[in-house]
């Protein structure tokens, strides 16, 4: 039985690969409509986790009024620009409402080689219950902690030994890079995060002192303005946490009514986000169904000629002792042969194309993306090529049962 169903198998790939150009062009059309499908699912599995991984335990985010989506995006994401910055006096005053539970402020405004510098305090360290890889935090002005992708991918600064701590880069004017460069403040490496899977992986992290010294000294004129925006100091957004649920019914609202602030709530305008992504993933998740179904198609049409064309074969094959059922199988294992290596070829380039989006959307500082990994669902990939090439098959495989020894050899 074992080495009938080798037989079978080893024939059925001869036949196939009698037409090539016709095999060639199914296994491309199959290939493209299960990369399709598989980049939708590294992508949407990967940003719907990394979403929720970095909004984990943020209620509410305050910043200046503008849009609450990019507010949502520079602030917790870090993959826009802010709104503009608040007064440090109104974040200490939201520090002290009952509603609150904790306020972390963080500031933003410059980077070093495309990684922004946010300016913050330990909490925000711990509210991702992040490590470090070596060294500490931050234990003075100037001091600053690398994210583990920072570490990874910058141009490391002159130094001694392998290890980035101690080392001193000099951050540039602007969250894109390019900008004037604050050159008389540098900073020092004080600490490296181990990867934490969550956005502190592609920030550098100092004190909120730090960047108000970097750019009041470059602003002031002199000393007296100097301590004039001392006593105006700002920041870019607060992250807040509730104390009581009741917090979200009233908080909000009470922001955005009586105060020159804008509160926005990470779960609405998040929503509001996998929406208008949804709206691309659909897109590309039909295209590959319609490659599907293409593809369907014209392994029906293929398999249907092959079995006209091969009536003498099959003739000759049930006159040497072949049941009805292993003459069909001969035709679905055809179809078999070209979901596996669709399969295969299609999970393949899916994987090369996320990650080729990983890179770019990297790149731009944009949220992590990787083909390097495998996720559950794509398991049904093979399953949904192999239903694909059998529903193609089935008419072609039955005409191939039904086929009539007597009538084939009637025929001229």
């Amino acid at each position: 039985m074992k080495s009938g169903v080798i037989q079978l198998a080893r024939l059925s790939w001869r036949y196939l690969w009698s037409r090539p150009l016709a095999a060639v062009l199914n296994l491309v059309v199959l290939t493209l409509g299960l990369a399709a499908i598989t980049l939708v699912l590294l992508v949407s599995t990967q940003l719907d986790k990394a979403l929720e991984r970095d909004l984990g335990g943020i209620d509410l985010v305050v910043g200046a009024k503008g849009s609450p989506l990019q507010l949502i995006l520079a602030g917790v994401f870090h993959i826009d620009v802010p709104t503009g910055n608040i007064p440090l006096q109104e974040v200490q005053a939201l520090q002290k409402n009952p509603l609150v539970a904790q306020v972390i402020p963080l500031s933003l405004g410059d980077s070093y080689q495309g990684f922004r510098i946010v300016g913050t305090t330990p909490d925000y360290v711990k509210h991702y219950e992040a490590t470090l890889a070596e060294g500490a935090l931050w234990q003075q002005p100037m001091d600053a902690v690398l994210g583990a992708s920072v570490a990874r991918g910058i141009v490391k600064p002159s130094h001694a030994g392998t290890s980035l701590v101690g080392a001193t880069f000099i951050g540039s004017h602007g969250l894109g890079g390019g900008g004037h460069a604050h050159g008389e403040h540098p900073y020092r490496v004080s600490g490296v995060l181990a990867p934490c899977g969550c956005v502190l992986d592609r920030l550098i992290l100092t004190s909120t002192e730090s960047v108000w010294m970097v750019h009041e000294t470059a602003t002031a004129a002199d000393a007296e303005d100097l301590e004039i925006l001392k006593e105006e100091r700002e920041v870019t957004v607060a992250l807040v946490r509730y104390r009581t649920p009741m917090a979200a019914i009233t908080l909000p609202r009470r922001i955005n009514a009586d105060t020159a602030l804008q509160a926005a709530a990470p779960a609405i305008e998040v929503t509001r986000l996998m929406r208008l992504l949804g709206v691309g993933a659909d897109v590309l998740r039909a295209f590959g169904g319609v490659l599907l179904a293409v593809a369907a198609l014209s392994v029906f049409i293929a398999l249907w000629n092959a079995v006209r064309e091969r009536r003498a074969d099959l003739a000759m094959l049930r006159m040497l002792g072949a049941p009805p059922g292993r003459v069909a199988g001969l035709v679905l294992w055809e179809a078999l042969w070209l979901a596996a290596m669709a399969s295969a070829l299609g999970l393949l380039l899916g994987h090369g194309l996320a990650q080729a989006m990983g890179w770019a959307l990297q790149a731009q500082g944009l949220l992590p993306v990787s083909g390097l990994v495998w996720i559950p669902a794509e398991a049904g990939v093979p399953l949904l090529a192999a239903g694909v090439a059998a529903v193609a098959a089935l008419l072609p495989a039955m005409q191939a049962y039904r086929t009539d020894v007597a009538d084939l050899l009637a025929q001229p």
